[in-house]
């Protein structure tokens, strides 16, 4: 049998699936190994091995495909653990990472610090040239200086170089002769040339992105070849994918070129999963995606059956973060996950997160020496955890830890222990609902009018308030819910993206030089997709406008209605084409007003063959007994006698009115008072808030 297998490392647990060709997912699931990845991940595989009857090597060895998605470009960000990067930019300019884009949110509040730039200010060199933004370099290239400060990065040790210089957008030809320098001069280390990563117009958000980029070099190299080592090591002789945070996968060689692309990828697999849930359930392609972690609650969203992308992705707060400036899913993460730590504040509020306990130690229930109160330990304290049934018994879990910890809260509130361990999920689900909002009503959609596919080991603690307060009635929980990016994963195709800055007016619209620039987007795409092994079959390329009304700030993806403008009527429809997008996320457009089109982007799509979809099930179930009753807490001072289910209890038709916990091997479903849960013809629980 052919096995295809994806792999999502968190900063808390690595999740694996495995399919087995026949529509079947097997979850594994281990808590992850930070001081080497292929520990945990080897757990878990082995884990989801147990499952299927066979061993860890045997699993290995005839799965064809694993597809792997990983936090480490994440953490290394935000740890400061990036290698030493140097940031080369033209004379003149040495303060673009440092001045940011300006802004702040509460620009009256100076109880805060100013923050650092990505890479420090001493660590920042000038050349002497000057490229203009008609292309013409106004000021030839000192080469002279430029091997000066070559020699100063080599005494100083510098371990990559991000090169960023103005308008090389429009002329690359010093930044190409600068790299010419550095593989003569300082051979082997890595660097980051601006105009072949991100293109496009805004100084900041291309130094931004080109210093991600190099600083992330050794590393990411490092990881990637050293996981694809030891697989092999281990027995794996299929393909090696790594999932993007374009939407998609690709090979390791095209991502230890561009690791940017890493950062975020695992979160950018759930949206991907969303919608083949939804769609399963035909319940549409307008979908909210919720993936609660352990460390983050990541929310995404679906518009039309599309993923949404965004180039606003900043990593820390917004403005005074780091922009990750290229188009990437978008996906916006808060700190209220399972480990997220509860906490009094100085003025006496009960907050929860953004710190995590993480898996090292972890929550205190976890009794692995964690001893501060987070959410997890506040649903044990509730109730809603089996102690002995955690990870399908794998782990047990110290009830009396979680009540030490979440006491040395409610001492401070003057709550008791379960009072206060509701206070605190239902604080969690306050942030939740926040960031639900940030994404869909401030994006001009109604989250009425979508549908909620929940992810992650903690998504049915408390999905079912969540969707009742935001007045969503289809709300889905799949199967797989525990390691929805890595289901994600197993449904991915490759992707990979060019863009090209050209600012175009509709009212002076050069047909000629837009159709160049389109071409030559897809020729490089199409060379692209000749290096891919194993990749030759269907594909496409989809071509893309980020256009505004001219005077706005902000740009919106715009998909192109012709693969080439020959005509006014050509042009018409790009316009008519952006009005509408305008309308959806706005409820209004201009027509009076020229559409700037500010880059352009080309998207290719390489299909990879796709596990079957699971059957459904014929016989249907008009009720069944649950395995027993637990006393468990819904925010009252006394417990309610609570129905509990175990995964071989439900079968589809399956309805389960609530109070009751449904305990599958690697999540658990809170069905609350007054709702209830059906589980459908393919074994997903579809939830009844009213």
């Amino acid at each position: 049998m052919t096995y295809r297998i994806s792999v999502d490392t968190g900063g808390t647990f690595t999740d694996v699936i495995v399919s087995d060709g026949t529509g079947s997912f097997i979850i594994g699931k281990a808590l992850t190994t930070r001081s080497r990845i292929f520990l945990g991940m080897r757990d878990a595989i082995e884990s989801a091995a147990l499952q299927l009857g066979i061993p860890l090597e045997t699993l290995l060895a005839e799965a064809e495909l694993l597809i792997y998605g990983t936090t480490r470009a994440t953490n290394a960000i935000v740890t400061k653990t990036v290698a030493k990067t140097a940031f080369v930019t033209t004379a003149g300019f040495p303060d673009t990472l440092l001045l940011k884009e300006g802004g702040k949110f509460n620009p009256h509040d100076f109880s805060q610090d100013y923050p650092d730039p990505y890479i420090a200010r001493r660590h920042t060199f000038e050349l002497t040239e000057r490229v203009g933004a008609d292309g013409a370099a106004s000021i030839p290239l000192d080469e002279v200086q430029a091997r000066e400060v070559i020699a100063k990065l080599k005494a100083r040790a510098f371990e990559a170089v991000a090169v960023c210089l103005l308008w090389s957008i429009a002329n690359p030809a010093h930044e190409m002769r600068f790299a010419e320098l550095l593989d003569e001069l300082l051979p082997g280390v890595p660097y980051t040339l601006s105009h072949r990563l991100v293109p496009v117009v805004r100084e900041y958000r291309r130094a931004s992105a080109t210093a991600i980029d190099a600083s992330l070099k050794p590393l990411m190299q490092d990881h990637l070849r050293g996981l694809e080592k030891d697989l092999k090591a281990a027995g794996f002789a299929g393909q090696v994918l790594v999932s993007t945070t374009e939407g998609g996968c690709n090979h390791i060689d095209a991502l230890v070129e561009k690791p940017i692309y890493t950062v975020g990828s695992g979160p950018a697999m759930a949206p991907i999963a969303g919608l083949t849930f939804s769609t399963l359930e035909t319940l549409g392609n307008d979908v909210i995606i919720c993936d609660t972690g352990g460390t983050t609650f990541d929310v995404g969203l679906v518009r039309d059956g599309r993923l949404t992308f965004t180039r606003d992705t900043w990593l820390g707060p917004a403005y005074t973060g780091d922009l990750l400036g290229i188009s990437a899913v978008d996906m916006r993460s808060i700190g209220a996950g399972g480990g997220s730590i509860a906490w009094i504040d100085d003025g006496g509020l009960m907050r929860v997160g953004p710190q995590s306990a993480g898996a090292e130690p972890g929550p205190a229930c976890y009794g692995r020496g964690g001893t501060l109160p987070t959410v997890s330990d506040a649903a044990v304290v509730l109730g809603y955890f089996d102690p002995d049934y955690f990870l399908g018994g794998r782990m047990k879990l110290d009830v009396e830890a979680a009540q030490r910890a979440v006491a040395t809260v409610a001492e401070r509130i003057g709550l008791s222990v379960e009072e206060t361990a509701f206070r605190i999920l239902s604080l969690a689900s306050d942030l939740m609902m926040r960031a639900i909002a940030d994404i869909t009503v401030n994006e001009g959609v109604n989250p009425r009018e979508s549908t909620i596919v929940a992810g992650g080991g903690a998504a049915g603690i408390n999905i079912m308030t969540i969707a009742k307060e935001l007045g969503c009635e289809r709300v889905i929980l799949p199967k797989v819910a525990s390691a929805l990016s890595a289901s994600g994963m197993q449904f991915a195709d490759i992707v990979a993206e060019e863009t090209a800055s050209l600012v175009t007016l509709t009212n002076r619209f050069d047909a000629a030089i837009v159709n160049e620039v389109l071409a030559g987007l897809e020729a490089r795409l199409e060379t692209f997709r000749a290096t891919l092994p194993g990749a030759k079959g269907d594909y496409r390329i989809d071509l893309v406008a980020e256009a505004r009304y001219l005077g706005q700030v902000w740009e919106l993806d715009t998909s192109l209605p012709v693969r080439r403008f020959e005509s006014d009527g050509d042009r018409a429809a790009l316009i008519e084409a952006f009005h509408q997008v305008h309308e959806r996320v706005f409820a209004v457009r201009d027509p009076g007003s020229p559409v700037e089109v500010v880059n352009w982007k080309a998207r290719l799509v390489v299909n990879l063959a796709k596990p079957p979809e699971p059957e459904a099930a014929a016989a249907r179930l008009v009720g069944g007994a649950p395995t027993g009753m637990r006393d468990c807490f819904f925010g009252d001072r006394t417990p309610l006698s609570t129905a509990i289910y175990k995964a071989a209890d439900v079968a589809p038709g399956l309805v389960i009115a609530g109070p009751a916990i449904v305990e599958e091997p690697t999540t658990t479903l809170v069905v609350y008072p007054g709702m209830s849960a059906e589980v459908s013809a393919t074994g997903n629980y579809l939830l009844r808030i009213a």
